[in-house]
């Protein structure tokens, strides 16, 4: 038996899984605090409530944590927090962001550490401490993450902290092309380097645990979901929730100076090229509202308008949007005449909206030669068959809906088994797929992303938009 956790922003979930299987055997959840900054020992309550009391249950011969990627967790020299944990959703840090941004520049940023500098990197967020809090940054020894932290309470009086590439990639001070940290970045945003975790090989054991429980390097949320899906070269996960995430495990090294895609490792000894969308189920929530149906009526509204919504498009920017990066940006609906400004196709138009937003982001990994041959989606967005459909006519590629599960607490279990293991490669474990659509690309297709793309260079001045 293997344990895999999941210390995401909102809650601890553990899982208990057959090592050779992969089956779930057991499952158990505890809350986090509220708020975008959180004392880390709060997370390791929430471990022993979702587990039962015990860190580890009894029966478990390896255990793996994965989690919430960037947060800063910084601690002084008894290893206590010096201030709460900084989560990655945490935005003070902008304008440290800002100043690492300028201070080198974008190219070199993709191209020398594989991410460009935003609010919810851990270097931003030491900048920010040691701006507004120098007595604070004076007394930090250590900087760990939030998975590293669980890690190293797990293990038997351990002499350091560990954590692994997927992780350490996210921090903005971790080299993704050399696999090791960049000291003059730490100098730069904090003044100095404090005691870091060592870096893991993917299958590396981190130790044991007092009971003997084997204990992995761990691995950021993204890069777990990936290695819980199991994804193969040419699979693309496209996670679809009030905010949409697009990530790939991959050997392909992507360098994007603009930002907009994030080039963290994964938890198998390659690449997560991860591209983020802030305005995806939302808007299909927000429009039922304005028609006032509830989700499942927008459905039928927008199945009973043409493909294309006669011409209606919706850039769904509600919210401003992440990628591409306009922060204050607000929507915009196009093509408005009096046959196809119906309440049927404005549904229509919302949900090939989220599906086109997404599609840019599927362009931009084929645009760094990222092969897209199949997407496996997840998340709410995925129950809903008309965005189901409507994504598989526009994204070049067939659609795959696996069973709901905790991939990321399935992923860092499967990292325990490998580690237990310790084989060439992890184990493997089947997907099971609950739906597949295939693509298929029809006439209008091509029409609906040529107008989108001409949208987003007309409107909000976003040039060589592909699809």
């Amino acid at each position: 038996m293997v344990t895999g956790v999941d210390t995401s922003t909102q809650s601890c979930k553990v899982l208990t899984v057959d090592a050779e299987t992969g089956d779930v055997v057991r499952s158990g959840a505890a809350p986090h605090p509220e708020g975008t900054s959180v004392d880390p020992r709060r997370w390791w309550d929430a471990l022993l409530a979702a587990s039962g009391g015990a860190p580890v249950p009894d029966d478990v011969d390896a255990v793996g944590v994965g989690g919430q990627q960037h947060g800063m967790v910084a601690l002084d020299e008894a290893g206590e927090p010096v201030h709460d944990a900084l989560l990655w959703n945490d935005t003070r840090s902008a304008d440290q962001a800002a100043r690492l941004r300028q201070h080198w520049g974008g190219r070199w940023w993709a191209e020398e550490i594989g991410v460009v500098p935003v609010a919810s990197f851990t270097a931003t967020k030491l900048a920010w401490l040691a701006d507004h809090h120098p007595e604070l940054a004076d007394r930090v020894e250590a900087v760990m993450l939030p998975h590293d932290y669980l890690t190293w309470r797990l293990l038997d009086t351990p002499a350091e902290a560990v954590t692994d590439a997927s992780d350490a990639s996210g921090t903005g001070y971790w080299s993704v092309p050399d696999r090791a940290y960049r000291p003059e970045v730490l100098a730069y945003a904090f003044g100095r380097a404090p005691r870091l975790p060592r870096v893991l090989e993917p299958r590396e054991a981190a130790g044991e645990t007092a009971g003997g429980v084997v204990v992995s390097a761990g691995c950021g949320d993204n890069a777990g979901a990936a290695l819980g899906l199991g994804l193969r070269e040419g699979e693309v996960a496209v996670s679809i929730g009030t905010s949409g995430t697009v990530f790939t495990s991959t050997r392909t090294d992507v360098a994007d100076p603009s930002g907009g895609i994030a080039g963290f490792a994964d938890a198998r000894g390659g690449r997560l090229p991860l591209i983020a969308v802030m305005n995806c189920t939302q808007v299909l929530a927000d429009t039922a509202r304005l028609l006032e149906v509830d989700l499942a009526g927008l459905g039928r509204l927008a199945e009973s308008a043409a493909p294309d919504a006669d011409g209606l498009l919706l850039v769904p920017f509600l919210g401003g949007e992440r990628t591409p990066d306009l922060p204050h940006a607000s929507g915009t609906l196009l093509g408005i005449t009096r046959s196809s400004y119906t309440a049927a196709n404005l549904a229509r138009a919302a949900y090939l909206a989220v599906a086109l937003s997404l599609d840019h982001a599927l362009s931009l990994l084929r645009g760094h030669d990222v092969p897209v041959e199949r997407v496996v989606t997840l998340g709410g967005g995925a129950r809903s068959a008309t965005l189901l459909r409507t994504a598989a006519a526009l994204w070049h590629a067939d659609v795959e809906v696996p069973e709901p599960a905790e991939y990321v607490a399935l992923g860092a279990a499967r990292q325990a088994a490998w580690a237990l293991d310790g084989a060439a490669e992890p184990p493997t474990w089947p997907r099971v797929v609950r739906d597949r659509v295939e693509g298929t690309d029809p006439g209008w297709a091509a029409d609906v992303r040529g107008r989108y793309a001409e949208a987003l260079q007309r409107v909000y001045g976003v040039a060589g938009a592909t699809f």
